[in-house]
């Protein structure tokens, strides 16, 4: 029996999400500092094959963890949910159940990466060195797939639990061992050789599996997760529960690396300087996102936790607060971007190449930052109050609907500058329908107390 109690359903709503937001704000930073530590120490091998082999895969490394993403959302709402309606017992199931899902998923996956691993990239546009370096990363990336699945998603559960404190310093353990690793494994000290882009890979996975077992950890003690056998009967329904969360999550997440994909695909045909300029710049975009993403890697679980106690005015509150901290603070990183493009490039490649069309990149993508991050609140909200499939349909639109045709439309112009257009284009219209949907939603809910439905069936 799980003793841990909804730590989101009390205090004054603001004050809770901004402690909370500050709690992960080190831990949000740390998640961008491994895409910023393997950018710059690969980008310091010299020559446009081994940043542009990064950017190559990237929409695979996406695609699974899209995959785990869908299921963490999945154990991330169900368990918010249990405690919100004060059920520990229940909460400790689902992370028990999730966790094991996680795994066996992640193992699945590593076995068919790695056998498709040759032509999948060749179809990418990779070829040559460049092919033989991504090669070196992703053999060993999908070997240490089980590890990133764990870490991701086991420190999920630990904010949905009330414990971002934790989930925070758990990230940053994990970067800290990862920046240490990256220059030995890559450049070589000692007895230890120098492996370059593979060694990014290796440095990578270990980081990783440090963090999943220090999480696995804090998360036994905290009485929400047990190694003792689960009846298979419960172990089922623990599944079909998370997985009524996952699937729509996992849909609507793949649909981002099939539209980097195919915008990875048309940037290839306009050479390695160009993939390896958007694949350096997008990693330096998540550093604006470190404030935004703090607030929002809890503001589904607080959804979530209110709806499950049927507080809904407080579900109002939480969505309008984190609505409101993102437009500040992404317009003012997004003027930074803009204004000092051409200083922070020279730090990420020597190549001037390469620099030239992260200036442009850095020049047209910020003016819609804080839109991108208001979508993804948009659909926090309708995920923690129980609707994943709206949520899904909206990623849907932004992809499907208006990212790859405007990316295609600027293929077919044969203009570089316009498919950063065509991105910053799906962005806003994608923000402001799916800002307009959730508000509506939210403000149609009942007064507190009232039950809409059964949040989740009894596992």
């Amino acid at each position: 029996m799980s003793s841990i109690k909804a730590e989101y359903v009390r205090g004054p709503v603001g004050m809770t999400m901004l402690k909370t937001a500050c709690a992960m704000l080190a831990g949000t930073l740390a998640m961008s500092g491994y895409n910023i530590a393997d950018t710059f120490f690969v980008g310091r091998l010299g020559g446009e094959a081994p940043l542009a082999a990064m950017g190559f895969t990237f929409p695979v490394v996406m695609f699974v963890g899209c995959i785990f993403h869908g299921i963490g959302g999945g154990i991330m709402a169900t368990m918010a949910h249990a405690l919100g309606r004060n059920d520990g017992k229940q909460a400790a199931r689902l992370v028990s159940a999730g966790l094991l899902l996680v795994s066996l998923t992640a193992l699945l996956l590593a076995v068919i990466g790695i056998g498709s691993a040759r032509w999948l990239f060749a179809a990418f546009g990779a070829g040559g060195e460049t092919l033989v370096q991504v090669r070196q990363y992703m053999d060993v990336w999908y070997l240490g797939c089980i590890t990133a699945g764990l870490s991701m998603e086991g420190n999920k559960a630990l904010i949905a639990a009330g414990k971002p404190r934790s989930a925070s310093g758990m990230t940053i353990l994990g970067m800290l061992v990862n920046v240490g690793l990256d220059p030995l494994f890559i450049f070589g000290f000692g007895p230890v050789p120098a492996m370059g882009i593979r060694g990014a890979a290796i440095a990578t996975v270990l980081s990783q599996m440090v963090s999943a077992a220090a999480i696995l950890v804090i998360l036994h003690r905290a009485e929400l997760l047990h190694f003792r056998r689960m009846a298979l009967p419960v172990l089922f329904r623990a599944w079909q529960t998370i997985i009524r969360y996952a699937i729509p999550g996992i849909l609507g997440m793949l649909l981002f690396p099939i539209g980097n994909a195919v915008t990875t695909r048309i940037t290839a045909a306009f050479g390695d300087a160009a993939v390896a300029a958007v694949s350096a710049a997008s990693r330096l975009e998540m550093v604006a996102f470190v404030f935004p993403m703090a607030v929002g890697i809890t503001l589904m679980p607080m959804i979530a936790q209110n709806y499950g106690a049927r507080m809904y005015s407080r579900v109002r509150q939480c969505l309008r607060f984190a609505i409101g901290a993102a437009v500040v603070f992404l317009i003012a990183m997004g003027a930074v971007f803009i204004l000092f493009a051409p200083d922070i490039v020279v730090y990420f490649t020597p190549e001037r190449s390469v620099q030239e069309i992260m200036i442009l990149y850095l020049r047209i993508i910020p003016y819609g930052l804080f839109m991108v991050e208001i979508f993804r609140f948009a659909g926090f909200a309708f995920t923690g109050c129980g609707r994943p499939n709206a949520d899904a349909a909206l990623k849907a639109l932004r992809i499907a609907g208006l990212h790859i045709p405007l990316s295609l439309l600027a293929m077919a112009l044969g203009s570089l500058p316009g498919l950063f257009w065509a991105r910053l284009a799906s962005d806003i219209l994608s923000g402001v329908i799916a800002v307009t949907l959730a508000w509506r939603f939210v403000h149609r809910l009942p007064p507190d107390g009232q039950e809409i439905h059964p949040v989740i069936a009894t596992v």
